[in-house]
């Protein structure tokens, strides 16, 4: 998922520099949207391993 996030920003970067103003606010929402869901779930991933006991890696 941070892979697409990642992909969007640039494609939000590329857009935005040929003057694409629509399309480059839109990739940028949606890699924004996309990030805080990757660390969301990246939390909940930590926060499931902590309390099963199991030691970060």
């Amino acid at each position: 998922m941070l892979g697409w996030a990642i992909t969007f920003l640039i494609v939000a970067l590329i857009a935005g520099v040929f003057g694409f103003g629509g399309i480059a606010s839109a990739s940028a929402g949606i890699a924004q949207f996309l990030f805080f869901v990757f660390v969301v779930l990246f939390v909940v991933a930590m926060i499931a391993r902590a309390v099963r006991g199991k030691p970060p890696v």
